[in-house]
């Protein structure tokens, strides 16, 4: 769609509206749907020709194919695992070992640690596994999210073997001495320090996760509901998981192997995505994904779990059905994306603050800017790109054209920014996926984790703040 020229106000108006409806209805295809209409209405299109448009160009591309694959292949997965009764058998397993509320949250955030080089792949992974042993201990399905959400995008951008590190090292290059993409890693790697909300967020999780902190808010009713009342999501929820999964059934009496069935699943998908990592410096996680299904499909016919073709069929189709919610919330939340970067939105929103950009407040500016556009876009890959282009060449004119702390100080702002923004937008992929990993109300899982992120966010915006005045 073309871009308009010179965006105003109207630019965030789209999301904005989403926002308030999604709040009000508790309904999130709806409301981005409505999103979407105001957007091309104020692109210039009627309705019908703009949202014909809009869907090819948003959805008709190689970026939305692949996300949705991946949540097809998770499908699929998470139905042979259900099929096969491994998860039952593994919840069985962890209980013997957890037992306690507060070791179950805290195994959710762990998981959330170790899956640490993709935030697709984490919740995705972990929140299938971690799901039946939290249901047990009475811990809400919000909850869930939030821990699988602060284990996903957060941890990658702290630890330099994910996608985002070389993404945003290859950004770097170019400007002053980071000459190659190498020097943009150790760029990078430098000011991982600095990630201050990354650091915040996935440290308030854990504090939070073993109770340490005590819940507050929308979360501590969430949270109060689950234990007093047994009930892991509150009535009328929609959880992006499906009821088809529920259709699935172990076959009665029968005992899974863990390690044939969970085991070497989880071993195929981490060996291809690092192993393709550290070779092509881009993890392969939708071929990792088709590997575990293709080896689950062999080994379960093999087994004898299929009594016919028709039942392996059968279970398969209802794993696709099960996740057709989460890909409808995420095909809107791209088109929302697609038609807010074509009214300008990011632009709109460097506008309003550059005018009072100075020195010392340049960290914090950074940060509260990409937070924005983060939230407003749903992407912090997409924020990166808009924003190191534009503060980068300030921080260096600043440190007179050397890697002076200034530098390191504004290149973490922006990431933690693309971070915070990221994890408070119901608009976001990676808070799509953890709502449908943790089968999530997706508003519900917005709401409950946005004043966590909030108080991170804060505290985050008043370090830069005093950072940039202590080293300009």
């Amino acid at each position: 769609m073309p871009v308009i020229s010179e965006p105003g106000i109207l630019s965030i108006l789209p999301v904005s509206l989403a926002l308030i409806l999604a709040f009000y209805t508790k309904d999130a295809v709806f409301s981005l749907t409505i999103g979407c209409i105001a957007g091309v209405v104020i692109a210039g299109f009627d309705p019908v020709t703009g949202l014909s448009n809009l869907f090819q160009e948003a959805l008709g591309n190689s970026d939305f194919i692949w996300v949705l694959m991946i949540e097809v292949a998770v499908g699929l997965l998470v139905a042979f695992y259900m099929r096969s009764g491994v998860i039952s058998n593994f919840t069985k397993w962890a209980s013997q070992r957890i037992r306690s509320r507060k070791a179950a949250a805290g195994f959710g955030w762990i998981m959330g640690l170790f899956v640490f080089f993709s935030d697709y792949f984490s919740p995705l992974f972990s929140g299938p596994i971690v799901k039946p042993l939290t249901d047990r201990y009475k811990i809400s399905r919000e909850m869930l999210a939030y821990l699988l959400d602060s284990g996903s995008a957060p941890v990658c951008t702290l630890i330099p073997l994910s996608g985002w590190a070389v993404f945003i090292a290859g950004l770097l290059k170019g400007y002053g001495p980071i000459e190659t993409a190498e020097n943009g890693m150790s760029v990078f790697i430098q000011s991982i320090p600095y990630n201050f909300y990354a650091w915040l967020a996935v440290i308030l999780a854990g504090l939070i996760a073993f109770d340490i902190v005590p819940n507050f808010g929308a979360m501590k009713r969430a949270e109060w509901r689950a234990l007093k009342e047994g009930k892991v999501l509150r009535d009328g929820a929609t959880p992006l998981t499906g009821k088809e999964m529920d259709l699935i059934k172990p076959d009665a009496g029968r005992q899974s192997n863990l390690v044939f069935f969970l085991a070497v699943p989880v071993i195929i998908i981490i060996c291809i995505s690092l192993g393709t990592f550290f070779i092509t410096k881009s993890p392969k996680i939708l071929e990792a994904f088709f590997a575990a299904v293709i080896y689950m499909a062999i080994a379960m016919s093999i087994g004898r779990y299929f009594k016919s073709v028709k039942e392996g069929m059968e279970t398969a189709m209802n794993g696709i059905k099960a996740v057709l919610p989460a890909i409808l919330i995420l095909a809107m939340a791209y088109c929302i994306n697609t038609i807010s970067r074509s009214l300008g939105a990011q632009q709109f929103i460097i506008s309003i603050t550059e005018t009072w950009m100075s020195s010392f407040m340049l960290p914090a500016i950074a940060f509260i800017t990409a937070s924005f556009i983060s939230f407003f876009t749903g992407t912090a890959w997409g924020t990166y790109a808009i924003m190191i282009p534009f503060v980068l060449p300030i921080a260096m004119n600043y440190s007179d054209n050397t890697l002076h702390s200034i530098v390191f100080l504004t290149i973490g702002a922006t990431v933690s920014g693309g971070i915070m923004g990221d994890h408070c937008s119901p608009v976001s992929d990676t808070t799509c996926l953890s709502s449908f990993g943790a089968g999530s109300d997706h508003i519900d899982h917005v709401t409950t984790q946005a004043p966590y992120a909030l108080i991170s966010g804060i505290l985050a915006a008043i370090m830069y703040l005093v950072l940039g005045f202590l080293v300009v």
